[in-house]
């Protein structure tokens, strides 16, 4: 009995050097991973019924789940430019080239030469991308308030603060 628990030791011992990276916390190993109970598998599986749940959300307004994307971040300042919007969106510029077009032909934007650089195109909502903006918020609200179904005030907290928590984790890699 002995002899195999010491042959087990340094294996276990090995797999745990292998799963763990100094000061890291040892949730997971590789050699015991729970994929469908995972952190990466259940925040996907959230993420995949996210996109769902708001692009029914937003079909009423004739919009991809995407398209309301950049028209939020124009109205909230986060950028005003195709470069700025592609950093904010954490997207690549091409794609928001092609979304403002799309957005554009629906009349929800326009694009204004840049008073300071000629190079550089503003854009900038039209008076129905501002209405539209102002309705987006209601539908993004229930799709989270129906995935919070359940939670109390004090997990809402919580939940928050550890998804905060682990966005900096990894912010710092």
């Amino acid at each position: 009995m002995t002899t195999k628990l010491a042959s087990r030791a340094p294996k276990a011992r090995a797999a745990k050097s292998l799963s763990v990276r100094p000061g890291d916390p040892d949730f997971y190993r590789g050699d015991d991973y729970p994929i469908l109970d995972s952190i990466g598998y259940l925040l996907k599986q959230i993420r995949n019924n996210l996109d769902r749940l708001v692009d029914s959300e937003m079909e009423q307004h004739d919009l991809t789940g995407v398209q309301w994307g950049p028209l939020l971040i124009i109205k909230y300042g986060l950028g005003t430019t195709a470069a700025e919007i592609a950093r904010a969106a954490c997207v690549d510029t091409g794609a928001v080239t092609r979304m403002i077009d799309r957005l554009e032909a629906k009349g929800l934007l326009r694009r204004s030469p840049c008073p300071n650089d000629r190079r550089v195109v503003q854009i900038e909502l039209t008076p129905e991308g501002e209405r539209l903006c102002n309705e987006i918020p209601f539908g993004l609200a229930r799709v989270s308030n129906g995935l919070l179904r359940g939670i109390t005030p004090q997990e809402f907290d919580t939940l928050k603060g550890l998804l905060r928590r682990m966005l900096a984790n990894v912010e710092r890699r």
